[in-house]
């Protein structure tokens, strides 16, 4: 009983916190079904003015949020992807072998996580418009895949140090070199943990801000974060508030989905990295 009591506080925040969670996400469902009038006298959920699915039409053309959508959709997979393609063979080489400046290494990789962005934008920039790079896509793919790096090979050192090394000895047994090994065998049996680090990076990539806002420069290269602050910015002029809440609807959508059905292998990659095999 003293148990249950000690817990029970965190449980009630916990229950406070899920439950307010749920009523915003309700209550934007709602106001995206919406009009303006409606919404500005808190009438949202009785609909006085009838249903209205055409705002998120209207959304996804007249605000650009298609294109926002696409774009971070495009940075999302690409970052992910090849952060996850640099990170899985470096995290398996710091993981398995020790070598002269290997502490080192790591050290870096936890460094790089702990630098704000505000600090190296201006340095990044700076290279960026002198490659000639600036108000393009590429770079923001480029930025993206990079600054998942630490991260990325931090989370899947851990993993990989606790995969058993029987597999790499039968392997080496049946002649198999250690890079065959672990392309084969070993990046396998990571996969949870790299389905994890990949959801994780997708939707760090997918809500990130501040890159996309500088060195997106335009419309047609920015992501949805800063896209549905100058939809935001656009309604005071035309106070479509329904076609606001649609549009968050649709950018917060992804997200929830991935989430929702990879939910499992994402508590069985953040475990799985403390088992040892």
């Amino acid at each position: 009983m003293k148990i249950v009591n000690e817990k029970t506080p965190g449980y009630v925040l916990l229950s406070l916190w899920v439950l307010f969670t749920i009523v915003t996400l309700i209550w934007i469902a709602f106001a995206s079904l919406s009009t303006s009038r409606a919404i500005m006298q808190g009438k949202v959920f009785t609909f006085p003015e009838g249903i209205h699915p055409e705002n998120f039409a209207r959304a996804w053309g007249a605000n650009n949020i298609s294109v926002f959508f696409f774009n971070s959709a495009l940075y999302s997979v690409v970052g992910t992807f090849f952060s996850i393609l640099i990170s899985a063979p470096a995290a398996y080489v710091l993981a398995r072998y020790t070598f002269i400046g290997d502490k080192a290494i790591k050290s870096g990789f936890i460094m790089a996580m702990s630098l704000p962005s505000i600090m190296i934008v201006l340095p990044l920039f700076s290279l960026a418009t002198q490659l000639h790079l600036t108000g393009t896509k590429i770079i923001l793919l480029i930025l993206y895949s990079c600054m998942a790096v630490p991260f990325t090979t931090i989370f899947l050192i851990t993993f990989f140090a606790n995969l058993s090394k029987t597999y790499e000895e039968a392997a080496a047994i049946d002649g198999y070199s250690p890079m065959r090994t672990f392309w084969t065998i070993m990046l396998p049996l990571a996969q949870p943990g790299i389905v994890t680090v990949g959801v994780f990076n997708f939707m760090n990539i997918w809500n990130e801000y501040f890159m996309s806002l500088v060195f997106g420069s335009s419309s047609k290269n920015m992501s949805v974060g800063p896209g549905l602050k100058s939809v935001l910015a656009s309604m005071q002029y035309t106070g479509d508030w329904g076609g606001l809440f649609a549009a968050v609807l649709i950018v917060f959508l992804p997200t929830f989905l991935i989430y929702v059905f990879l939910s499992e292998k994402i508590i069985a990659g953040v475990t799985g990295g403390g088992i040892k095999g």
